[in-house]
């Protein structure tokens, strides 16, 4: 046995203690609108058609927020590993007082521009009303969910994976019942299952709140809002907020040009964006757990475990990312038929599984070096990188239908090229080492 295998195991036991946990509540999350989508959708087709537009509205304007589980999780991580645990909640607390002042924001401009936004994403005249309705009441809860994002990562950050699942699990049991009752039991219908929802968040937002605020006053931490840790939050999330919008311009520009394609390759970029979107939370979670140990690391002045652990992470990006791939090929002729039976929509899915299956492995090694480089507080090169990215990938995406290509080129485009774009600028800045700079803060 050579002196490096203890260090490997105990590095390959960090890894599993904060990506498992992180798996099963980041797969959490989409049952809420899984849940919705299943009640609602027995409630009729135009209440179903307003419950997808005023979703797709309702995601993009929180997830492009998630800036504040990713900034939240490196800082308190830094602090934790410097062993100042009273500065790392007093972050947690400033990280938490921006989400709130961001989801009042949004809700004050969500509310009135409701009516307007459903138009513009062309819902029908029978489902408009049902995504208003939907959209209006669900926005109430959006401070909830960026509290959330916010104390997420501060759990995160203090290395703790397990109390995200089990608030996920129970909030999402939770929505399911209320949804029942609302929509069925009371009959409030559409409405009954934003009002579920709503609750749901706010429900997980407390309980959150309980464990921050309690942990908080143990160290004597001002809860009170700070007004240059509230700042200093909004700008190391910044550049993380550049990254978001440019991989999410990313999805939009391969949505819109799958639908120039035809109706069957629209629908079988859907069925596969939805598998991406999955095998996405298992990389994710390596990630997730990248983030919170790298800060930790570095934030302890362990320049020489951060890079090692970096090496071994990007070592379970490779093998996470042979598993996915093999998994898909594997399971091709079972998930396919789950979704559609359709010919000319299983063909297409045909080829393009494959092309996801066979970049699974580059994708494994992107989504752990973003996240060693998020746990650093690289944030102005992850925004810099992303859009590189873009300004690589659209114009080539953009190009697939005149110059006579399919769905199967569109994701060649996509998994193969933009993924492989982010693998050579994040490959280069971890082998740098640029990214190493130790210490409680940046």
């Amino acid at each position: 046995m050579t002196a490096a295998a203890p260090s490997v195991r105990r590095h390959d036991r960090e890894i599993i203690a904060l990506a498992l946990p992180a798996f099963g509540a980041l797969v959490a999350e989409p049952l809420f609108l899984m849940a919705d989508s299943a009640i609602i959708g027995h409630l009729g087709t135009a209440h179903l058609a307003g419950l997808g537009v005023a979703a797709a509205l309702l995601q993009t304007g929180v997830n492009i927020f998630v800036f504040l589980a990713y900034a939240t999780t490196s800082a308190v991580a830094r602090r934790v590993g410097a062993g100042d645990l009273p500065s790392a909640l007093r972050q947690g607390v400033s990280g938490i007082w921006l989400a709130l002042l961001l989801g009042a924001a949004v809700v004050t401009v969500l509310l009135p521009t409701a009516p307007a936004l459903v138009d513009l994403f062309g819902a029908s005249s029978s489902a408009a009303p049902h995504a208003v309705t939907y959209l209006r009441i669900s926005a109430l809860g959006i401070p909830a969910m960026l509290v959330v994002l916010a104390a997420t990562g501060v759990l995160r950050g203090l290395q703790d994976t397990r109390t995200p699942l089990y608030v996920a699990i129970a909030g999402f049991s939770a929505n399911v019942l209320l949804n029942v009752v609302l929509v069925y039991g009371l009959g409030f219908g559409v409405a009954g299952s934003a009002w579920g929802t709503v609750l749901a968040q706010c429900g997980m937002a407390a309980v959150y709140l309980r464990v921050v605020i309690r942990g908080a006053t143990r160290h004597g931490v001002d809860l009170r809002p700070d007004a240059a840790g509230i700042r200093a939050c909004a700008q190391a999330g910044a550049p993380l907020l550049v990254r978001t919008l440019s991989l999410r311009a990313v999805l939009m520009i391969a949505t819109a040009v799958a639908a120039r394609l035809g109706d069957a390759q629209i629908a079988a970029h859907q069925i596969t964006l939805t598998l991406w979107t999955l095998l996405s939370f298992a990389l994710d979670a390596i990630a997730i757990a990248g983030q919170a140990i790298i800060g930790r690391y570095l934030g302890a002045g362990d320049e020489s475990g951060a890079r090692a652990i970096c090496r071994r992470m990007v070592q379970w990006g490779v093998a996470s990312g042979i598993v996915l791939g093999l998994l898909v090929i594997a399971s091709r002729p079972l998930f396919m038929p789950l979704f559609t039976s359709d010919r000319a929509v299983l063909d297409e899915l045909t080829a393009v599984l494959l092309v996801v299956a066979v970049t699974q492995p580059i994708a494994g090694v992107v989504f752990v070096l973003d996240g060693v480089l998020m746990g650093a507080g690289d944030g102005p090169y992850l925004a810099g990188a992303m859009l590189v990215t873009l300004a690589v990938f659209a114009p080539v995406a953009l190009a697939v239908p005149a110059l006579g290509g399919g769905l199967a080129a569109l994701w060649l485009s996509f998994a193969g090229l933009m993924m492989s774009v982010r693998l050579v600028t994040l490959w280069l800045r971890a082998r740098s080492g640029r990214w190493v700079i130790s210490g409680a803060t940046r």
